[in-house]
């Protein structure tokens, strides 16, 4: 069994609740590697599950150790692994589960690791795999996006949203977000083909025969984007699908989604990343410890990081 330093919680509450440890990971399964960090991020789940909001969902005894995307190296692999070596670089969006990435090692299902480049910096690698998988899934797995489409992504400016802008632009669609004036400038430059300034104007009276809409915030925002999308619509919500009699009215595709791992569908972003078609925005980087994770959650909390926070284990923030 590994034992590994980490960052955990042993009950849920605030950011307080983070403290340092040393846990004893589970034996390696068949099929799975341990993975020594070398950077992950903040996510809005980790805030949620460290507050409690997902016990219910997600009934873990303590102690939990937080975190889902991880980059680093392979240092060890089950008796079954083929695919993959001691020494790999790889990213990954880890199985839901108490032992997450907020620690010096992690261990990763082998169908889930997607390879790393020499030209993919770990960093940008470990703000990708939870963010980018949820804006390809919900574009492309449960939206169908097609290239001419309009697709209207909301938070634009956000770590889901600047993924989402990105691939929805490479993938030929007319793309229009939501974001306050101060990222109108970084989301043009992302692909964003208008920009939509949420203080000033209502986009419920702007926009209409929308194809598809992203939507990361719920409430009334996704009220005004059922005006907004043309009959037989997507309507794709990371959170959740408030009842509207419109919604059957229109005949409207209405689905929240919960992302699923994808090792397969990581390695084809980490491909885009690798040809420069894809880049992670990384608004904020922290140190990979107990005071770095908690300035991170603070940030998070707040909804105005721009892009990704990311966490750097120590040794790597002076090499990537």
């Amino acid at each position: 069994m590994t034992k590994t330093k980490a960052v955990v919680i042993n009950q849920y509450g605030g950011k307080e609740q983070l403290t340092d440890a040393t846990v004893t990971l589970p034996e390696l399964s068949a099929h799975q590697v341990l993975v020594k960090v070398k950077a992950t991020s903040v996510n809005p789940i980790d805030w949620k599950l460290r507050e409690g909001y997902l016990q219910q969902m997600m009934p873990w005894e303590f102690p939990i150790i937080l975190g889902w995307d991880v980059a680093g190296i392979i240092e060890e692999v089950g008796s079954q692994v083929s695919d993959w070596k001691v020494g790999d670089r790889v990213a990954a969006r880890p199985d839901t589960t108490r032992f997450g990435t907020y620690a010096e090692h992690t261990i990763v299902d082998d169908h889930l690791l997607a390879k790393l480049p020499e030209e993919v910096s770990f960093k940008d690698a470990g703000a990708l795999p939870l963010a980018g998988l949820t804006a390809y899934q919900a574009l492309f797995t449960h939206g169908k996006l097609q290239a001419g489409q309009k697709v209207l992504i909301h938070a634009g400016a956000g770590g889901v949203g600047t993924y989402a802008i990105q691939l929805a632009k490479e993938a030929g669609a007319y793309v229009i977000t939501t974001a306050s004036p101060k990222n109108h400038q970084l989301l043009k430059e992302l692909g964003a083909d208008e920009v939509i300034d949420y203080h000033t104007i209502d986009f419920e009276t702007t926009l209409s025969e929308i194809d598809l809409v992203l939507d990361t915030m719920a409430g009334e925002v996704q009220r005004k984007s059922i005006t907004v999308l043309k009959p037989e619509g997507r309507l794709i919500s990371i959170l959740s699908i408030d009842e509207d009699p419109r919604i059957q009215e229109k005949g409207i595709h209405a689905e929240a989604i919960w992302l699923q791992p994808n090792g397969e569908e990581l390695a084809s972003l980490v491909k885009l990343m690798a040809e420069k078609k894809l880049k992670s925005v990384i608004g904020a980087e922290f140190p990979l410890n107990q005071a770095g994770i908690y300035a991170a959650h603070e940030l998070s909390e707040t909804h105005h990081a721009v892009g990704k926070i990311v966490l750097v284990a120590e040794t790597e923030s002076n090499a990537d």
